[in-house]
């Protein structure tokens, strides 16, 4: 599915498709480096808990989207995963070239449209202390803190977030 939002238009698409690889690999690269101190203090054990807790399995996401430029091209992604009972905003990252345009506030509409049409209450997220440009973003959009959640109790830079939906 299509949809229209502003300048932007909405894709959605499935968890593989090459485009949001490739935007959840730039999220990566711009990301990681923020918390490898964070990382490099944990042991190979706790490293390799880090590593399954923030895995993500394919099959739990319910919906992925991305948002396209007027020129046609990918700038932003942003997921829906089934945590237990839950739907859990994953992997949101924009371009830096398409940043303070509105892309992420159309991304999380989005999802949350996307959520409630699904049946959720609230949406569940999860980010890290060192992304305050991120935690800004939620908290101007009505996500508030909340207790952190599984599976990130392990990470000492977990920020969870919560928003209602109904």
């Amino acid at each position: 599915m299509t949809a229209s939002h502003a300048t932007w238009v909405l894709e959605s698409v499935e968890w593989d498709d090459r485009r949001a690889v490739a935007l959840r690999e730039a999220m990566d690269a711009e990301v990681s480096p923020r918390y490898a101190e964070v990382f490099a203090a944990f042991d190979a054990e706790v490293a390799a808990l880090l590593a399954e807790d923030f895995a993500v399995d394919p099959a739990s996401i319910v919906d992925a989207v991305l948002v396209i430029d007027a020129s046609g091209e990918p700038v932003g992604h942003a997921a829906l995963r089934a945590l237990g009972d839950e739907l859990e905003v994953k992997r949101v990252y924009v371009d830096p070239r398409a940043r303070g345009r509105g892309a992420s506030r159309a991304l999380m509409a989005e999802l949350e449209r996307l959520a409630r049409g699904r049946g959720a209450d609230r949406l569940i997220l999860q980010t890290g202390d060192r992304q305050p440009e991120a935690i800004a973003l939620y908290e101007s959009i009505g996500y508030r803190a909340v207790e952190v959640f599984p599976p990130y109790q392990r990470f000492p830079s977990s920020r969870c977030f919560a928003k209602p939906l109904r």
